[in-house]
């Protein structure tokens, strides 16, 4: 429940309490400022509050966008302002002080021109005087207005007749960046069942759960091995992304934001494709073809890309003086346009992704689906990185400590780690990069030129444990530091890939994806907490889970130990283990997080 105090003289003709009503905003009059005081006290605390003078002219867009978002502490369009129950002590301070400034003991003759410079006052001081962020949204065409005389208003009110604020709502829904098959072949109607959606009453939470089912639906179809079963799941994926995009567009046009909402959708992307991947080697091996380890090669790259994004992003988050040449080219082929659609589409971001593999899967085989797949996969990652390595190497940029906190958390390194730092103090400066890749690729020639059950793997995961720790052991500040984490998540995976690839018994392999796809819910996860401003998961569960050190180890010691049957049971319980423990945990955050009232969260940043 939201209260609106609209101060000031009624204006007649005005449609305010009504628009103000369908926002969903309980309307309080409160002629001049002792009684504006005197109805904010009453308000409860837990409710949502505005200031909104009798006199405003708009759009209802306008309204919606400045008292209703979910995302900020406080906001305001001119005449209206609105804050959360956060910042509720400091809207009665600041409507105190504005009460006792010079106008106040003109305001209740003077109300039709003094109520809009209160609400406008308080938001002032509310940033001013009290230090709270007032957010000021963008409203481009649309109109927010307090018109002084009766000429004034009728010139607003023509120019909210002017200008279609549903339309701009509509256009508005859209991510502002997306790629070109969202943005040309999803977006257009897509739109379109969002406001469906808003209508009835529909949630996005609600949706990105629709898509997630329809999603598992298209994997099952995927795994029946027929071509009618691989024709309705392509169809079927690419119908889960129109809803996914459906979703984040409901949650603009409606302002439905927040921090479980977020979660889900990130996280069900990645459950969605990845489960989809294991549809399809169900599927081929109905088929007779085994693509297990093409399958788990996919969503190794995938998950190693991602990590790429998150890591650089973590890194420049805050890093200061970006004079990077790369990124200046980079701001000059932006001016041409079709060079940032080439660019785009070049990393595969989800949409052309999942438009491939549903056209694969519904016109070719599973194997050639994934063949095409790593290979654009591949590529996308080459240019990113390469790309995002010149840029660092480029700029001069002094990073935070905030940077080298979430680059650490990002590395999940366990207690092993923790243990071997004290033996490995003096790294150089800047070698973290360096020493980390070198530890990984002793690891995954020690695992790759070695037969399964020997102990080849078992040394090289030793010698990886104790550079991992020499790698993390000063602060990440480095200018490619950023690469530690994505070098830790493709010697970890990888390895577990390779080991289970050379055991060549039924099962293996697919207990080696649940394996990997369990730590990477647990990275994705890690993610999604750095982002939200939380922190990374708690240290209990990073050293039950045994860090990306220990689970390498882990891993190799069984092979050397077990046959290779007995090891695609072991492989099965750790799999099952961490999902049990992460999942749960994770869970457990998110809805605790959702009924405090964690601040609301939307990302709109690279699409994934």
């Amino acid at each position: 429940m939201s209260t609106a105090i609209v101060t000031g003289q009624p204006v007649p003709g005005s449609s305010l309490e009504g628009e103000l009503r369908a926002l969903g905003f309980d309307v309080r009059l409160a002629p001049d400022a002792a009684q504006a005081g005197a109805a904010l006290a009453a308000v409860p605390a837990g409710q949502r509050v505005a200031l909104v003078d009798a006199g405003f002219v708009g759009h209802t867009h306008a309204l919606r966008l400045g008292l209703t978002d979910p995302r900020f502490a406080a906001s305001a369009v001119p005449g209206a302002v609105s804050v959360q129950p956060a910042a509720r002590d400091a809207l009665t301070g600041a409507l105190r002080d504005t009460a006792q400034g010079p106008s106040a003991t003109d305001f209740g003759t003077r109300a039709d021109t003094l109520a809009g410079v209160l609400a406008d006052r308080v938001a002032e001081r509310l940033a001013a005087a009290y230090g709270t962020d007032v957010h000021h949204p963008e409203l481009g065409e649309l109109v927010a207005a307090v018109p002084a005389d009766p000429q004034a208003r009728n010139e607003a009110r023509q120019a909210v007749a002017a200008v279609d604020d549903e339309a701009i709502r509509l256009r508005t829904a859209v991510k502002a960046r997306d790629g070109f098959f969202t943005t040309y072949c999803i977006s257009p109607y897509s739109r379109y069942i969002a406001r469906w959606c808003a209508r009835r009453g529909l949630t996005p939470n609600q949706v990105t759960t629709a898509s997630l089912f329809t999603a598992l639906i298209a994997a099952g179809c995927a795994a029946t091995g027929t071509r009618v079963g691989f024709v309705a799941a392509g169809l079927l994926l690419l119908f889960s992304f129109v809803l996914d995009c459906t979703d984040g567009q409901l949650a603009r046009y409606s302002l439905q934001y927040s921090t479980l909402g977020a979660w889900l959708d990130a996280t069900f992307d990645r459950a969605k494709e990845y489960a989809y991947y294991a549809g399809l080697a169900l599927g081929a091996a109905r088929g007779g073809d085994d693509v297990w380890a093409l399958a788990l090669g996919a969503m190794v790259l995938q998950t190693c890309r991602h990590v790429v994004d998150f890591s650089f992003n973590e890194a420049n988050h805050d890093a200061t003086a970006n004079t990077s040449p790369t990124a200046a080219l980079s701001d000059k082929l932006d001016s041409v346009g079709w060079t940032v659609w080439v660019r785009r589409m070049i990393v595969l971001p989800i949409g052309e992704r999942w438009a491939l593999i549903a056209v694969l899967t519904a016109l070719t085989t599973p194997r050639i689906t994934f063949i095409v797949l790593l290979i654009g996969c591949a590529l996308a990652a080459t240019y990113t990185t390469a790309g995002r390595v010149l840029r660092s190497l480029t700029r001069r940029a002094t990073r935070t400590d905030r940077a080298a906190q979430a680059l650490a958390e990002l590395s999940d390194s366990g207690p092993l780690s923790e243990l071997l730092q004290r033996a490995v103090r003096g790294v150089p400066r800047h070698t973290a990069p360096v020493i980390a890749a070198l530890g990984a690729l002793v690891l995954v020639l020690a695992t790759a030129l070695s037969d399964y059950g020997s102990w080849w793997p078992v040394l090289g995961a030793a010698v990886y444990a104790l550079t991992s720790a020499a790698a993390v052991s000063r602060p990440l500040k480095g200018p490619l530091d950023w690469l530690v984490p994505p070098v830790f998540r493709a010697a970890e995976y990888g390895t577990i890939l390779l080991i289970a690839a050379k055991a060549d018994v039924n099962g293996a392999l697919p207990a080696a994806f649940g394996l990997v796809a369990a730590v990477a819910y647990h990275h994705y996860d890690t993610v999604y907490r750095i982002r939200g401003g939380t922190g990374a998961p708690p240290h209990w569960l990073v050293r039950a889970i045994g860090g990306h050190e220990g689970r390498t180890l882990v891993v190799t010691v069984i092979a050397a130990l077990l046959t290779e049957t007995d090891f695609t049971v072991a492989l099965t319980v750790c799999a099952v283990a961490v999902a049990l423990v992460v999942l749960v945990e994770s869970i457990r955050y998110w809805v605790t997080a959702h009924k405090r009232g964690a601040p609301a969260v939307h990302d709109e940043g690279e699409p994934a």
